[in-house]
Parts: C-alpha cells; structure tokens; sequence
C-alpha cells in the first residue's frame, strides 16, 4: 500500500540506520560471546536468522541513499532524522567505540549533504568515554551539521542521571540540541525475568528500561539545572503519560516524608517536564488511542510522528495518523512543524 501525498510534508523522527562496519561488529560481538543478554537476545535474530524479513531489515538499516528514498516514497514519508541503532557503540571497547560512533557521523552527514531534502541527522556518541562524547557531539553539531544527538539509553547498565554525565547535559544544552532517548535492551541486572518469558525487546522489555530511564532522568533534576534543555523519548514515552498520575502522587509522598533526601527537589511535579522539556515521537505507536492521550497528557505541541524505520515500515501506520480526529493545522503541526521546530530543520519543501 502506497500512501498518497499530503498538503503537509511527513518527517519522521526516529529512523535507524548502521554503518556496514557497525552491523560488522555487532556480528563479530555475537560470535565471541560478548555484550549483554539483551544484545545477543536482539541482534542474534537480526544477524543469525536468514528468514526473508531479518534479509529486508539488514538492506534497509544499512543504506542511507536510494535504497531507503525508495522506501520512503513508497511509505509516503518525505523526510527522515537518521540515528544509529540500539544498542549505538556502548557495548565496544574503546578505541572501537571511539572510532565507530566517529564514522557513523561522517556516514550520517554525507547522507544529509547528499539528499538534504530528506534525510538530517543525530549524533552518535560514546558514552563509556564521556569526554570524548563532548567533543564529538560538539562537532558533529558545529562541522558536520547534525541536529541533535542519539542515546541508546543504558551504557553498560549506567543511566544518565549519574553526576558523570554532567558535562554530556550541558554541552548538549549549550548547543542548545536535543538529546534524544532510544530504548536499549534492558541490562543484566534487569532482564532476567523479561527474558525469561521473551518480553525483553521491543514487546515490552524496552518500555520497561526506557521508561525507567526517562524517570530517572527526570528526578535528577537536569531539566531544572538547565531549564531549555529539550529530550525526545520515542513510543509515546514508553508508558509514562499513563503513569503520570501516580508517579507525582508518590514523589508528592516521598516530597513529605523526606524517604529520599539526596535526591534534588523538583521545581514543578515531575510529569509538568513533559510538557516543558520532553517531547514524544509515535515511533512504533501507531494507535489512535495512545496518540490522542499522550497528546492529551503531555500537550498536542509537545508530540511528533515518527515511523521506526525499519524496526516497523508499514504504510497502513502513516494512515492512522492522517486519520486521526484532529485539524488539519494541528495534523501540520504532528507530521511537520514540531520536528521542525525541535530538531532547528530547514527543509526545502519538494
């Protein structure tokens, strides 16, 4: 099914895509045993089966030229913000780490220079090596052209809101660029039971880690140390407008209580940042229902379509947003102007 062109342009924000070299490694990690549980759970089926579908997956996510324009136009999307895939490079040693995060952005900006019409791009970075990650998401903004940078959420079991992290938050503040949050396997200490009972991937067990993570985040305090700082979770937030309610009636209780005295107080209830400093994607959502209460939630300016290419590349998704009982203004605003305005893209309209 093709979809049939729009009066608006449709921009997807969460779009994966690895370097040959990065598929090579992750093959190469396979064969020796290493990485986590999640990795080998999750790339043993993209790398180690030879179905038709995992044949389709590994063309797609490696391509970043003809090959992929041919599949937006058949999706009927115009544009894509490129970000390397999960797990990233967090799981390599360094220097490899280094060096692959280093091509993926080289690789990324040729893509964009080549088809600028179509393709922008996040930086990939290194987050075992923080101060190497300040550096090259700072020129990968600044030289090579990218609008933001990609977090494949845990690096090696770490979450971003351990103080190590600082300088990462406030370089991308600086540059005044979104860190966007992308799921990651959930680590060892957490995968046991959700690997268990094959819930670890994309099924559930992303949503669990992710959106751990996104609280996590949240009561640390970065968006009030740095109150522009802008984050971009996919999925809808992995569950978190749903559990809005609850979180800020128990961080209300632990607030009066004092149960966690080191942890900062808040300037505002934690599910008010989704409407202040986080903007979610539909990436992988595409149900009418979520969509409309996560806009409900969080605010119809505060959420951006998004396809998941090529983890999902299905033109019947594309169809559910167009439908949604919403203006077409506002229909703009979610395939078009909020990634626009998030991401700082200037887009040559075709």
């Amino acid at each position: 099914m093709s979809v049939p062109p729009a009066a608006h342009r449709r921009i997807a924000a969460e779009e994966a895509y690895a370097p040959q070299e990065v598929i090579d490694e992750y093959l190469r990690l396979l064969e020796s045993g290493g990485g986590d549980r999640g990795f080998e759970s999750l790339w043993s089926y993209y790398l180690l089966n030879d179905s038709p579908h995992t044949a389709l997956f590994r063309s797609r996510i490696t391509d970043a030229g003809d090959r992929r324009i041919a599949d937006m136009d058949e999706l009927g999307i115009d544009h894509q913000v490129l970000s390397l895939t999960t797990p990233g490079v967090e799981l390599f040693d360094l220097p490899l780490a280094r060096e692959l995060a280093t091509l993926t952005n080289e690789r990324i900006a040729e893509a964009v220079r080549r088809h600028p019409d179509r393709f922008s791009g996040l930086a990939a970075v290194a987050l075992q090596d923080v101060d190497f990650s300040v550096r090259e998401l700072r020129r990968a903004v600044t030289e090579l052209g990218l609008r933001g940078v990609i977090v494949n959420s845990h690096s090696r079991g770490e979450y971003l809101d351990d103080p190590r992290f600082e300088e990462f938050w406030a370089t991308a503040a600086d540059l005044r660029v979104p860190v966007y949050l992308h799921p990651n396997t959930p680590s060892d200490q957490l995968i046991g039971p959700l690997l268990d009972s094959g819930l670890d991937g994309a099924i559930f067990g992303f949503a669990v880690e992710t959106g751990m993570h996104l609280i996590r985040i949240i009561f640390s305090g970065v968006f009030d140390r740095y109150p522009d700082l802008q984050l971009v979770v996919g999925h809808l937030g992995e569950a978190l407008p749903f559990w809005a309610f609850r979180v800020d009636h128990f961080h209300a209780v632990q607030e009066r209580t004092g149960r966690y005295p080191l942890r900062p107080a808040l300037r505002q209830p934690p599910s008010q940042y989704l409407r202040t400093n986080v903007w979610l994607t539909t990436s992988g959502m595409a149900w009418a229902p979520a969509i409309m209460f996560a806009r409900e939630v969080a605010g119809s300016d505060r959420v951006l379509y998004a396809m998941d290419y090529p983890f999902q590349a299905d033109a019947n998704e594309v169809k559910v947003h167009e439908d949604l009982p919403i203006s077409p203004e506002e229909k703009r605003y979610l395939f078009e102007e909020g990634s626009t305005r998030v991401f700082g893209l200037s887009i040559t309209r075709r």
